[in-house]
């Protein structure tokens, strides 16, 4: 049995652990506020809340239910739009899209409803910024978004005085959110909160999984890894991160050492996917998925990140992750194996990290060309490189002779060109729908000298590289 609670009511289910949550909900308990569109977790007309049970609090997320296996819902609190609802008068995210004007045919209504009562549910230092941020998972088609815009800083302005305190009872009190939510956390604590399984094929957030196979899930032999104790947690040993496997996109980006040690850790993160495909994308997944162009495998590629690759009986060994692809979509992996820990080199004093991404969109898309850098120097010489780029081959690419060449150089424009020069000869990108095998040589000439544009301004200008 699969228990959770859906909205205020406990749900104890058998239905298969593969289902969606969004098919559960719709389909099998008869709440359409949650919508169905692209089911690959880009519009968010499917967005519900998820609750987890922490140290005697719940903590809030939003996430796609498109892409949420129902496994996952195991011990925690569920809300749809309905269970947003106040007896008697509007919530206020729906109170502020009224006044806004912020929907017109409806049918992203919900899922950015539930999006901004999320915000409500989780900021403790309300600004327009985040609250946009919280809604950057979902699409319309008919209102041009300025009017959801104010509808998020009218929020914000009536978040201002949020009591830090006593949360629940504030938000309560002042119509954000619906009374029953004070019994949560007491009700939680009397559910089991794992959801046990062995199977062969092993699923975290599902993100890249459930848009891949949705169909054939239901008939594999699933593992749920997502909520399991043994593979979530980030550690830090000297300048080594420790990932368990199931650490979400989310977790890393707000990494309080991570910040702190990482320039613009933030906003290089803020450009994979959305809020609610980072809250359940794990890092793992993103790297099992084999995508060329596989955002935080371009990144920790450029921070020296080793695998630590576990099977059935838990024996385990390690795999550098630049030898871990042999080919698409074809790993150093063994059937009965998964990622249960990555490591990375974490850049300390006189190391330097940077990430650079084209695509059609800024935010909420699929790169083009990615690339990374880590450079150290020593006065003016280059003391070690690491590159990296995606989107120029049929792997993620270590640019390991480009990284070779500039070590020992002196750090100055003709070492820069000439190691572009070496680059080219790396790349072996081909024609498709994200641009034709030129234009992505010229990106990839263009991400690699952003690098030093970026993390050396006091040495080059755009005059001297271009």
């Amino acid at each position: 049995m699969i228990q959770f609670l859906l909205n205020q009511r406990l749900i104890s289910t058998n239905k298969a652990a593969s289902t969606t949550l969004l098919d559960f909900i719709r389909y099998e308990e008869n709440l359409r506020g949650t919508k169905i569109g692209c089911r690959e977790g880009d519009c968010g007309a499917c967005t519900v809340l998820i609750g987890s049970l922490k140290a005697g609090k719940v903590e809030y997320i939003s996430a796609t239910s498109c892409l949420t296996p129902l496994a996952n819902a195991q011990g925690k609190h569920i809300v749809t739009v309905e269970g947003t609802n106040l007896p008697d008068t509007l919530n206020q995210a729906q109170q502020a899209m009224v006044d806004c004007s912020g929907t017109q045919c409806g049918f992203c209504t919900p899922g950015f409803v539930n999006s901004m009562s999320g915000f409500a549910l989780t900021c403790e230092d309300a600004t327009v910024e985040k609250a946009i941020s919280a809604i950057d998972g979902n699409i319309c088609r008919c209102t041009g978004y300025k009017s959801i815009e104010r509808a998020a800083v009218k929020l914000t302005e009536k978040l201002e005085t949020k009591d830090q305190k006593n949360p629940l009872e504030w938000l309560v009190a002042h119509a954000f959110i619906p009374e029953y939510f004070l019994q949560i956390p007491d009700r939680l604590a009397q559910i089991q909160t794992a959801y046990a399984t062995t199977g062969a094929v092993a699923v975290g957030g599902g993100t890249d999984l459930y848009v891949q196979k949705h169909d054939q899930l239901h008939e594999m032999d699933l593992d749920y890894l997502f909520d399991k104790k043994e593979l979530n947690g980030i550690t830090f040993s000297g300048n080594t991160c420790i990932l368990k496997s199931s650490v979400t996109v989310t977790e890393l980006m707000e990494n309080e050492t991570l910040l702190q040690a990482i320039p613009n850790w933030y906003h290089y993160l803020k450009l994979l996917s959305s809020t609610p495909i980072r809250n359940i994308a794990t890092i793992a997944g993103n790297i099992a998925n084999g995508s060329p162009i596989g955002d935080f495998t371009i990144i920790l590629l450029a921070m020296k990140a080793q695998l630590i690759l576990t099977n059935k009986t838990n024996n385990s060994r390690q795999v550098a992750l630049k030898d871990f692809y042999l080919g698409y979509k074809t790993f150093d992996k063994k059937t009965d194996e998964i990622i249960s820990q990555i490591e990375f080199e974490v850049p300390n004093h006189g190391t330097r990290f940077h990430f650079e991404k084209v695509c059609k969109r800024q935010y909420l898309d699929i790169a083009s060309v990615n690339s990374a850098a880590t450079i150290a120097t020593n006065g003016n010489t280059i003391t070690e490189a690491r590159l990296s780029m995606g989107g120029v081959g049929p792997i993620p690419k270590y640019l390991a002779e480009t990284a070779q060449f500039l070590v020992g150089k002196e750090l100055n424009t003709a070492t820069v060109k000439e190691a572009e020069t070496i680059l080219q000869t790396e790349l072996s990108p081909i024609s498709d729908a994200r641009g034709t095998e030129a234009y992505k040589r010229l990106l990839g000439r263009q991400l690699f000298l952003a690098h030093f544009l970026t993390l050396f301004p006091e040495t080059f200008t755009m005059e001297d590289l271009i």
